[in-house]
């Protein structure tokens, strides 16, 4: 029997298992169903320090990016989102931006975010990686599993199937 990953059958099966992120994210890749485990990245309108953790071998793993909510500027972009595509991560979940959405709609990769600024990035490398951030009413923690599809994003401790 397969096991559905969509997030309103593993919030059935599982309600005492499963967080749900509150924000009313918006899809943005061509990926539409993505999960993985969690690494995260904490920043306020920078991504040289995220830009890191994108060049580093995915292995199917999510980043969730906690921009602050921002939208003043994007977070990721298509460039960006062609290289964490080709390192090997199944997607993104982003507090903040994106932009390039004409291109990210044809990347084979999840991406959610809040909206679009057509404003790049800084590059100071403000923030940090793989430290428990909280948006939509969860907490993303390093080595959780997250579960995304287009009626929104679930987070649990480890995975479900």
């Amino acid at each position: 029997m397969t096991v559905s990953l969509a997030t309103a059958d593993l919030h059935d099966a599982h309600p005492d298992k499963v967080r749900r992120c509150a924000l009313p994210l918006i899809d943005y890749g061509a990926k539409r169903l993505f999960h993985g485990p969690v690494r995260t990245v904490v920043t306020a309108e920078d991504t040289a320090l995220a830009k890191s953790l994108f060049r580093q071998p995915g292995n199917g793993a999510v980043i969730v990016l906690d921009g602050g909510g921002s939208l003043n500027r994007a977070l990721v972009g298509d460039i960006q989102a062609g290289i964490l595509r080709d390192n090997g991560w199944s997607g993104l979940v982003i507090n903040g931006a994106v932009r390039d959405t004409a291109v990210l709609a044809t990347i084979d990769l999840g991406v959610k975010a809040l909206g679009v600024s057509f404003v790049r990035p800084r590059q100071d490398g403000i923030g940090a990686i793989d430290v428990p951030v909280a948006f939509g009413g969860v907490l993303f923690t390093p080595g959780d599993h997250v579960y995304c599809d287009a009626d929104g994003v679930l987070v649990t401790d480890g995975p479900l199937a």
